[in-house]
């Protein structure tokens, strides 16, 4: 019982961050590590099938594996939260909530720059050898 609980919270989880990726009142990555969360303790069918799709790869993969993210992946990450934060202050009603809107996507562009740290390049194996060739010396 608990592996379909955990199997169907999974499902849930997917389908609400595939909205958030198109919606701006969703969020997409903490649904989708929700999603992976429950379908690593429940099938690793499913489990495979997320960290393959395209949404999970561009979203999460990189900050799962590492716990950093590539500086330009965080522009294009902070470029989508742009726009759809502009939208969705230009369409809110309320002036209180348009303000929150600014304050989140401020508090979200912080935290994506000054709290995650960039990944940094690897060198390529050329360069390696010679700094370690040079420092043996």
């Amino acid at each position: 019982m608990k592996k379909y609980s955990l199997i169907s919270l999974g499902l849930l989880s997917f389908v609400l961050g595939s909205l958030g990726a198109i919606l701006p009142i969703l969020p997409t990555t903490p649904f989708l590590l929700l999603a992976g969360f429950c379908f690593a303790r429940s099938s690793e069918k499913f489990n495979q099938r997320l960290k393959q799709t395209k949404l999970y790869q561009f979203y999460c993969a990189d900050y799962v594996e590492t716990r950093t993210i590539p500086k330009n992946k965080k522009w294009k990450i902070w470029l989508n939260i742009i726009i759809l934060m502009i939208i969705s202050i230009f369409l809110a009603p309320i002036f209180a909530v348009k303000i929150l809107l600014a304050c989140l996507t401020v508090s979200i562009s912080l935290f994506l720059f000054f709290v995650i740290p960039d990944k940094k390049k690897k060198q390529p194996a050329k360069q390696r050898n010679r700094k370690s060739s040079n420092t043996s010396q």
